[in-house]
């Protein structure tokens, strides 16, 4: 029977290289000339350190563009609170992948609302697409294409 998987996964080596070119640009502002501020990545945690609130809001906005233009999905980030203080404000950025179960039941929800003849089992951190024919399994992927899911999804595993 053929079957594919969805999964969410996020390519490592370009978030490093998003990060190192967003603290290279930085360097070159004009505005952050001087500054204390820079960009700390620890696994999948980025922090971002400036002196002031509206620089980190600056700072979110340049490492946005550089992780969209790296083809890393903005969504997969879960942004909390700037942290403030006299002389620094401190910022955590958590890149979450993986399809949690209770994002995984909403998939299955979708696709079993959908009416197509096919089976969605939630296994570890993916959920495992199964149908008779193909062009079933090509709707599912459409459908979740479509679908407005709070995670960026990738269709990896496809087999006849």
């Amino acid at each position: 029977m053929p079957s594919f998987d969805i999964v969410s996964e996020l390519k490592h080596n370009e978030v490093v290289n998003a990060v190192d070119q967003a603290t290279r640009e930085l360097a070159t502002r004009f505005d952050f000339r001087g500054a204390n501020a820079k960009f700390e990545l620890n696994d999948k945690v980025i922090t971002i350190i400036a002196p002031s609130e509206f620089q980190l809001q600056q700072m979110l906005d340049i490492l946005s563009l550089r992780l969209a233009k790296r083809g890393i999905d903005v969504q997969c980030m879960k942004i909390d609170d700037p942290v403030i203080n006299l002389a620094t404000a401190r910022q955590l950025i958590t890149l979450r992948e993986g399809i949690d179960s209770e994002l995984g039941k909403k998939v299955q929800r979708v696709i079993k609302d959908s009416k197509i003849k096919v089976q969605a089992a939630l296994q570890d951190k993916q959920v495992r697409v199964t149908g008779k024919s193909r062009d079933d399994l090509q709707a599912v992927i459409a459908l979740i294409r479509a679908a407005e899911l709070e995670m960026p999804m990738q269709f990896t595993n496809f087999r006849d």
